[in-house]
């Protein structure tokens, strides 16, 4: 009987499918995508934690993209620490074997580009980490995201009428495992129009600082997801040092507000830059 692949094999294996399939990226959209504009990257975002905190704009500014400016909510700015999951995962409608599913958990705030059609509202990560390697490099070598690969750890119980839901991630660094937690109770529903949960959750936009000064921009689609207000929520006392000095103060705060989506299916369509070095 044939077992399993050994762990060493798999990771190498997917290494190379995995940057094989980035490193086509730009001749797969160029020849099959620029047309139709299908998107770059499908998957499912499921079970989103989303821990909110009031931010000071002249820090958050040193990581502003240029031709973007801070979004806010009531006159306040935010950072959010987002714990969810990935399923399904494809890159150009192209399963990647043994990196369908994981865990990802970021730290992003609030911007909005200004066009004459129109606002643009998005978001940019400070910190994202994931378990993969492979995934980790390639949107590092590629893009620029501001990708850690440390390991990862979920455990999901959704709410019943008769017992409420948890929603716990956890990850792994310098100082140990960190953890973020969330409970929940009854049933979720869009959050309501102009609401601060509709301002976190409702950001279809990202942008992206590249080594040479222009700025990235992506467009990302989903419908509006259904969200819980959360009962409570526990974040480990390491997490706020693990994002850095300047951001330590506002994240040692207590929370403004914390939510937890239910997610759905999402399309990330391919990238462009903006403004000129």
């Amino acid at each position: 009987m044939r077992g399993r692949p050994a762990p060493a094999f798999q990771v190498l294996v997917s290494f190379l499918l995995l940057t094989s399939h980035l490193l086509l990226l730009p001749a797969c959209f160029s020849l099959l995508y620029l047309g139709s504009m299908r998107p770059l990257l499908t998957a499912t975002w499921q079970n989103l934690v989303m821990v909110n905190y009031e931010a000071d704009a002249g820090v958050l500014a040193r990581y502003l993209p240029r031709g973007t400016e801070l979004d806010s909510w009531g006159g306040t700015t935010f950072l959010t620490i987002v714990g969810f999951q990935f399923r399904d995962t494809r890159i150009c409608g192209v399963p990647i074997p043994w990196h369908g599913g994981f865990e990802e958990i970021n730290l992003r705030f609030y911007v909005r580009r200004v066009l004459p059609e129109g606002v643009r509202r998005g978001v940019v990560f400070i910190r994202e980490v994931v378990a993969r390697r492979a995934i980790a490099f390639g949107a590092r070598f590629l893009y620029h995201e501001p990708y850690t690969a440390l390991p990862t750890r979920s455990r999901i119980v959704r709410p019943l009428a008769d017992r409420a839901g948890r929603f716990e991630y956890g990850w792994r660094g310098p100082s140990g495992w960190m953890t973020l937690d969330a409970t929940v109770s009854g049933a979720p529903r869009v959050p309501d129009a102009g609401s601060l949960g509709e301002f976190i959750a409702e950001h279809y936009w990202g942008y992206n600082r590249q080594p040479d000064g222009r700025t990235m921009e992506y467009h990302v689609r989903h419908p509006r997801w259904d969200v819980w207000a959360a009962d409570s929520v526990e974040l480990s006392s390491t997490v706020p040092a693990f994002y850095g000095p300047a951001l330590t103060s506002s994240l040692e705060r207590p929370p403004i507000s914390a939510f937890v989506a239910a997610g759905s299916a999402i399309t990330v369509h391919q990238g462009q830059c903006l403004t000129p070095p």
